[in-house]
């Protein structure tokens, strides 16, 4: 019965986990780029009151034997890189990656971050920026007399200046792709940084050695889907649910067998 009890409580605890993870996904819906999270579980240690195959008092051997479970504990929360709907913009600035790869940013501190999220802006010095200010990498500045702006799907960037019919090419966006991209680390703000799990980045021209394409106008949403989320929110508190009866369950037990002694 105490096995029982603490049983159920890590399936409670789990689920509860699990809730967390979809409600982040659920809220995250509407977040350019966005990548799903999925929680996954495994069950802990085994108390073997009897081990299959032992030798039985007549000489004969035991088929299965006893194993009692502890419960469950979370494994892992995985990102699902997927690809999102894209959502036509018309803005000369909204890019998405068809297929794998991750635009470079530089953070303050001049470190490299990368994101999924292509709503990137003009800054006052004309650099290509993310939401948050963060330039792009490489860097690339469009002129002030710039009257439109060209991304070929293979990165290169050109303007259009002034009276000059004939256009400038300033500069070429380059991303970057990892062997396990579930191995990066998220630190919000629609940015993602290395870690030795995830290996390290192969930066280079888009369509070239596995990195995808790019496509100006246009944004990635997040791969969420709503009614798989839902779905999976509901059986997530039919678990918290029957863990909690057996809670109750194991408690009344408890009860019981303590007013034996009345």
């Amino acid at each position: 019965m105490l096995r029982s009890l603490f049983s159920a409580a890590s399936g409670m605890q789990a689920q509860s986990i699990n809730v967390d993870v979809i409600s982040n996904n659920l809220a995250n819906v509407n977040t350019t780029g966005y990548k799903k999270s999925r929680a996954d579980f495994q069950d802990l240690l085994y108390q073997s009151l009897r081990v299959p195959g032992a030798p039985s008092s007549e000489g004969n051997q035991i088929p299965t034997g006893i194993q009692v479970g502890l419960g469950v504990r979370p494994a892992a929360v995985t990102k699902i890189f997927t690809q999102g709907d894209f959502i036509s913009t018309g803005n000369p600035l909204d890019i998405v990656i068809e297929g794998e790869g991750f635009f470079q940013v530089t953070r303050p501190d001049g470190t490299i971050a990368y994101t999924r999220a292509g709503a990137f802006k003009i800054d006052k010095d004309g650099r290509i920026v993310n939401s948050d200010g963060y330039p792009m990498e490489p860097a690339i500045s469009i002129p002030s007399d710039t009257i439109s702006i060209s991304i070929s799907t293979d990165g290169k960037v050109t303007v259009l200046q002034g009276s000059n019919p004939i256009p400038t090419q300033v500069g070429t966006i380059e991303i970057a792709r990892f062997i396990n991209p579930a191995g990066l680390l998220a630190i919000g703000k629609n940015l993602l940084i290395p870690t030795d799990a995830s290996g390290d980045p192969q930066t280079g021209i888009p369509g070239l050695e596995g990195r995808g394409t790019l496509l100006q106008g246009f944004l990635e949403s997040s791969n969420v889907n709503v009614v798989e989320e839902l779905a999976n929110l509901i059986v997530a508190q039919r678990a918290f649910d029957l863990n909690s009866k057996a809670v109750t369950t194991s408690d009344e037990m408890l009860q019981t067998t303590i007013a034996l002694k009345r």
